[in-house]
């Protein structure tokens, strides 16, 4: 899938910040299935599913053309990978999470995780070390959590990943994909 920058009218001003994400889709029918188990199990956060590579961040606006040559020059660095997520786990009682595990890539995802995170405007102090995962059930009741951990327990996909997505979020719409980096260049 191909996304492009999205335009905006007038230079920004000096203080005007923008919020972004970077992360792997998971392409369909895998995507739209894990999407929908999400929004059925109430989850008031259900986006795209998706493997986070950087989670949401502040920056400001005149930063983002830096951080797009960055996210080029670490995409041009990195192969297209293998993905295979299969089964399920969870982050309770830390978080009140329930996600569908990476069982392969999850070297190819650390990697370009902190390549990105890397970039002085993208650095930030992690709650929680990383760990690629797509939630499925975030912050729902325990019985909600518990039956997507039981339900999606034999799911499993395996696909290429060729690409990553910058995402941004201005406080007024949903995420929204700003710009694909294809993998090796």
């Amino acid at each position: 899938m191909a996304h492009s920058v999205d335009g905006r009218d007038g230079a920004p001003d000096a203080g005007e910040t923008i919020q972004i994400g970077i992360a792997v889709d998971i392409p369909e029918p895998w995507g739209g299935m894990l999407t929908r188990r999400r929004v059925e199990a109430g989850d008031p956060l259900a986006v795209p599913a998706h493997v986070t590579l950087l989670g949401p961040t502040e920056i400001p606006v005149r930063a983002l053309p830096a951080v797009e040559e960055h996210l080029a020059r670490v995409a041009a660095t990195h192969l297209p990978f293998t993905l295979h997520l299969r089964g399920t786990g969870t982050f309770r009682p830390v978080t009140q999470v329930v996600f569908v595990a990476v069982a392969a890539g999850i070297s190819e995802c650390e990697l370009l995780a902190a390549a990105i995170n890397a970039a002085p405007e993208l650095h930030r102090e992690a709650r929680f070390p990383y760990h690629p995962h797509v939630t499925v059930a975030q912050d729902v009741p325990p019985e909600v959590l518990d039956k997507a951990y039981e339900d999606l327990a034999d799911f499993s996909a395996l696909f290429e990943v060729e690409a990553f997505t910058l995402f941004s979020h201005s406080g007024a719409t949903r995420w929204q994909p700003r710009r694909d980096f294809r993998l090796g260049g």
